[in-house]
C-alpha cells in the first residue's frame, strides 16, 4: 500500500501581493497601495495546495529556510493535509519571497529564490518519494539539469509510480530540444501555449501537438483565456475556459493542473479532466493568491452542476 496519493517536487516561497501600486516610488518617495497580502507560492506548493484541497493525500518535497517564511509554509500546508516529512531545511538560505505587483493587470515580480535553489534532483531520496502512487514535478531547467531529470524519472518509472511535469519556462532562453527525450518517461506532460511554441517552432497549437505526439503520448497545453487542448494516444481534445472575473491570475496555471491531475488519477477521460482543470483555472483567479480560490471536491462539483452546461464548449479534432 502507498503511503501518499501523489508526491510534489519542487518550489514553495512567500508570495507577497501588492494590489493597486500604479508607478515605482522614486528615492525618497513612500507610495500606498490599495493591500498588500501574504500567501503561500511558488508553482510547486500551489499545485501541492490545490490537489489536496480536492481530498488526494498529498506530500511535499522542497526546501525552505529555517525561519518564520519557512514556518508558515509548513502550517499552511498542515491545514491542507499535505506531508510535511519529505520537506529539508536550509542551513543557509532564508525561504524564497516573491513580491507580485499589480496582479489584476499587467503582473511584474520581484523573486529571492532562497531556499528553492537548495533544491537538486540528483540529491532526492528516491526511496521516500515512492511511497506516493504518483509524482508531480516541476524545476526543470533546461540542459542545466536535464541529464538528473533523465534519471530520475526512468529510476521512478522502474519502481511502478505514475509521473506527471509541468516544464515550465525556460529562463535561459535556449528551450533545450532534449526535452522531448524527457517527455517519453512521463504519463502526462503539461506547459502552456506560448512555451509549446518556442520548444517545437511552430506558431499554432496543433501543429506543435503532432510534433510533440512523436515522443509523448499525453500532452496537455494551456491556452489561457481560450481554455485548453490534450492530446492523448493521438486524439486531440480541446476545452474552452470558463468565464471568470479576474482578481489575480497567479497560480492559476498551477490549479489548472491540479484539477486535470486529479481527474487523471481518479480515472476520468480526457474531456472530464480538461473540464476540471478548466473549472480550478476560472475559480483560482477570482481571489488574491494563487490557491485561495481553488476549489475543493465539493466546489468543483457544484461550480461544474451549476454552469457546465450552459457555458462550456467542446471542440474536438
Amino acid at each position: 500500500m502507498k503511503k501518499f496519493d501523489a508526491v510534489v517536487i519542487g518550489d514553495a516561497n512567500i508570495d507577497l501581493v501588492v494590489a493597486g501600486l500604479n508607478q515605482i516610488p522614486q528615492p525618497g518617495q513612500e507610495i500606498f497601495v490599495n493591500n498588500m497580502t501574504m500567501h503561500v507560492g511558488g508553482g510547486a506548493a500551489l499545485f501541492a495546495i490545490s490537489l489536496a484541497k480536492l481530498g488526494l493525500h498529498v506530500a511535499f518535497n522542497g526546501v525552505l529556510g529555517d525561519d518564520g517564511y519557512g514556518h508558515y509554509v509548513r502550517e499552511e500546508f498542515a491545514q491542507y493535509g499535505i506531508d510535511t516529512s519529505l520537506i529539508k531545511t536550509s542551513k543557509t538560505s532564508n525561504t524564497g519571497i516573491t513580491i507580485a505587483i499589480n496582479p489584476e493587470t499587467d503582473r511584474s515580480f520581484i523573486t529571492y529564490g532562497g531556499s528553492n535553489m537548495e533544491l537538486q534532483i540528483k540529491d532526492l531520496d528516491l526511496l521516500q518519494i515512492a511511497q506516493g502512487k504518483h509524482v508531480h514535478v516541476t524545476g526543470y531547467r533546461g540542459r542545466r539539469n536535464h541529464e538528473e531529470f533523465i534519471a530520475m524519472a526512468k529510476l521512478l518509472k522502474e519502481m511502478g509510480l505514475t509521473l506527471s511535469c509541468d516544464v515550465g519556462w525556460d529562463d535561459s532562453g535556449e528551450w533545450f530540444k532534449g526535452v522531448f527525450d524527457l517527455m517519453a518517461y512521463f504519463d502526462v506532460f503539461l506547459m502552456n501555449e506560448t512555451e509549446a511554441f518556442h520548444y517545437t517552432g511552430f506558431d499554432h497549437i496543433e501543429e506543435s501537438l503532432r510534433f510533440m505526439a512523436s515522443y509523448s503520448n499525453h500532452i496537455v497545453v494551456k491556452l489561457g483565456p481560450k481554455g485548453a487542448v490534450a492530446m492523448k494516444d493521438g486524439r486531440i481534445t480541446y476545452h474552452s475556459a470558463f468565464p471568470a472575473e479576474t482578481v489575480d491570475t497567479t497560480g492559476a496555471g498551477d490549479s489548472f493542473n491540479a484539477g486535470y491531475i486529479y481527474g487523471h488519477l481518479t480515472g476520468q477521460n480526457v474531456e472530464t479532466c480538461l473540464q476540471y482543470g478548466n473549472v480550478c483555472g476560472a475559480l483560482s483567479v477570482g481571489a488574491h493568491g494563487g490557491s485561495t480560490g481553488t476549489p475543493d471536491k465539493d466546489g468543483l462539483e457544484a461550480f461544474i452542476l451549476q454552469f457546465g452546461d450552459h457555458i462550456k464548449e467542446r471542440m474536438e479534432a
